[in-house]
């Protein structure tokens, strides 16, 4: 049965530069233009701009939205500053995760939420029935996925690119942190955060105006080198960064103690969380699980579901969530979910590709680390 694809505002705009379309759970976003390798290396060194438009939006305001969102989400919102952002996840009270987020404070009682686009319904009807068994004063609760356009702007030379579009001071903007202004001539909210581990922004505008700001980005950054960038680059980029990515290293069953979350999960912060139980419960008993990160030895890639072995290669201890062949190591890489006494940096594990075994060492991540210069 042939569903019709999400578009964003920009749909015409991907096809018009001949982007590849594919469908990304719903949503009809182009998976390379120029050639991933292209579009990867142009963000670590210059600049690539992304459509996340299909990501999700909902606005939480009013007289007890700081309570609500710390009794929705595993970090402490309650310690923003205003214009300061924070990464975070809802639970599920069995203590899996429902999604990651980034949490902005836009005033005293105004939190901006930005959602997996593929989640944004789950998260929405997740947040209704927090908002039920909430007991305290009730904040106003909006989803405005559909007002919001979003792109990204990332790498070296993004700053210096998007000020070509903005009278906002972006220097005074610091990592994770916002500010509400305009570009062009449309009302953004432009936040330092991205998804690549480079420098960058992600602007937050209309969703009709969208079609203005990519073209105008385009056409200011091509000197500098800036392409435009698919989901192709998106993964390999956040992969060598060992970024999560929900439906790959977590998921409804997986417990942010085991999927290296626990810096975003703050037990003892005031009041309580929805999943806070279970989860201190395994603080308590001590993970079983990690995510770790795996260098191959060969040239098997390892890839989403591929199971893992202990160097015995008859002992199943976990299987790949996530991998790819890194363009910035020109080696494949992988994360896996594994039993947690094997997550030694250094060790040997196998990964079953079809019916043969591939080597694989655990290595430090990130993957990729910028040279020191």
């Amino acid at each position: 049965m042939h569903h019709m694809l999400k578009k964003t505002a920009l749909n015409e705009e991907h096809r018009k530069i001949g982007g590849k379309m594919v469908d990304f759970g719903g949503w009809d976003l182009p998976v390379q233009y120029a050639g991933l390798m292209a579009e990867h290396t142009a963000v670590r060194t210059a600049c690539g701009i992304f459509d996340v438009s299909h990501m999700g939006e909902i606005l939480i305001e009013g007289p007890g939205s700081v309570e609500f969102v710390n009794f929705l989400t595993t970090n402490d919102s309650s310690t923003l500053a205003i214009e300061q952002a924070q990464y975070s996840a809802f639970c599920h009270e069995s203590g899996g995760i429902v999604d990651d987020l980034v949490v902005y404070r836009l005033a005293q009682e105004k939190f901006f939420l930005v959602v997996n686009a593929s989640n944004t319904d789950k998260d929405f009807s997740h947040i209704q029935n927090a908002l039920k068994n909430f007991s305290a004063v009730k904040p106003i609760v909006q989803n405005l996925s559909s007002e919001y356009s979003q792109i990204a702007v990332q790498g070296p030379k993004a700053e210096a690119i998007l000020q070509k579009l903005t009278n906002t001071k972006l220097n005074e903007i610091k990592t994770y942190w916002c500010k509400e202004g305009k570009v062009l001539d449309s009302k953004a909210i432009i936040a330092r955060t991205g998804y690549t581990g480079e420098d960058g922004f992600e602007i937050y505008i209309p969703w009709n105006d969208a079609p203005k700001v990519w073209n105008a980005l385009l056409e200011v950054g091509k000197p500098e080198g800036l392409l435009p960038c698919g989901l192709g680059a998106r993964d390999t980029l956040r992969l060598e960064m060992k970024y999560a990515l929900y439906g790959h290293e977590l998921n409804d069953d997986t417990n942010p103690l085991e999927v290296g979350l626990g810096w975003v999960t703050k037990l003892n912060k005031p009041g309580t969380f929805i999943g806070k139980e279970k989860i201190a419960a395994l603080k308590t008993s001590g993970p079983k699980h990690a995510l770790i990160g795996l260098k191959s030895l060969g040239r098997g890639i390892p890839r989403q579901g591929y199971e893992v072995y202990a160097d015995d290669k008859t002992t199943k201890i976990g299987h790949i969530t996530s991998g790819t062949s890194s363009p910035s190591l020109k080696y494949p890489i992988g994360v896996a979910f594994v039993d947690k006494k094997f997550e030694t940096i250094g060790n040997k594990l196998w990964v079953k590709v079809r019916e043969d075994f591939h080597e694989c060492e655990i290595v430090k991540t990130p993957f990729y680390k910028k040279e020191q210069g």
